[in-house]
């Protein structure tokens, strides 16, 4: 932990997914940096251990498991490894996620299978795997990446926009299950994020992150550690009782 932090996560164990880049690097950095132990995973193992590597120079603490979330053999097996190894999961940040774009006559079936396994199956089969163990240790806390789109669609975009709003909706639906086990559930809605996934729209559509900052009425696009420190927050103590909350990052910006 660095003196700029608070120390809530102290003798804590996090999971974060997609944690090899963008805003999931930037929330594994914040969780390490309030003192947790943090479980670096990604389908790239170069990209993971890199985070790995970033969060070890600063002196904090972390490992990387590298697991293909969209199986779901990997699911399981990447809960089973963090409890043999650490006894407990105290923060799982469902984050990984995938965009392929199009409407729905320009898009493959492969394309709508495997937004779908990624984006939401895979929580299906991590949470499941999970909540054992949390229920077990007497609570934990779950906060997913949802999205401004899940919320309100953007055009061209039918199979993100789907899997996020299933993932609003699992959510909310696991938050009202497992209140009673002191599970707290929530997710995070952004808009534009300054990531390496927004790079590759604006390249294709030939802009810049300057011509996406002249869309939010804040004046800029956010950043992934604003993400991260919005995760850290509910997955917090001090947001206690927020449990099956969506709270939108977004700038103010709307869905054009």
């Amino acid at each position: 932990m660095t003196d700029k932090y608070l120390p809530r996560y102290e003798n804590k164990v996090i999971i974060v997914t997609g944690a090899g880049g963008g805003i999931g690097t930037a929330i594994a950095q914040r969780f390490a940096r309030e003192g947790g132990q943090v479980v670096v995973t990604d389908s790239n193992a170069e990209l993971a251990n890199e985070t790995t590597a970033s969060i070890v120079a600063e002196g904090l603490k972390a490992v990387t498991m590298v697991a293909d979330i969209s199986s779901r053999d990997e699911c399981y097996k990447l809960i089973a490894d963090v409890e043999a190894q650490f006894g407990k999961i105290d923060v799982l940040i469902n984050n990984a996620g995938i965009n392929r774009r199009g409407p729905l006559m320009e898009l493959s079936d492969e394309d709508w299978d495997l937004t779908m396994q990624v984006n939401v199956t895979s929580m299906f089969h991590l949470c499941r795997a999970a909540i054992p163990n949390m229920i077990k240790n007497g609570g934990a806390a779950i906060v997913n990446t949802a999205s401004q789109w899940g919320l309100y669609p953007a055009p061209g975009h039918i199979a993100y926009n789907v899997s996020k709003a299933a993932v609003a909706s699992f959510t909310q639906n696991l938050a009202r299950d497992y209140a009673p086990h002191k599970i707290r559930v929530n997710g995070v809605c952004p808009g534009e994020i300054g990531t390496p996934m927004l790079q590759k729209a604006a390249e294709r559509k030939g802009l810049t992150f300057a011509d996406f900052d002249k869309m939010v009425p804040f004046g800029r696009i956010g950043r992934p550690d604003e993400v991260a420190a919005l995760m850290a927050f509910l997955a917090s103590e001090e947001a206690e009782f927020m449990c099956g909350s969506l709270v939108e990052i977004t700038g103010a910006q709307p869905v054009a």
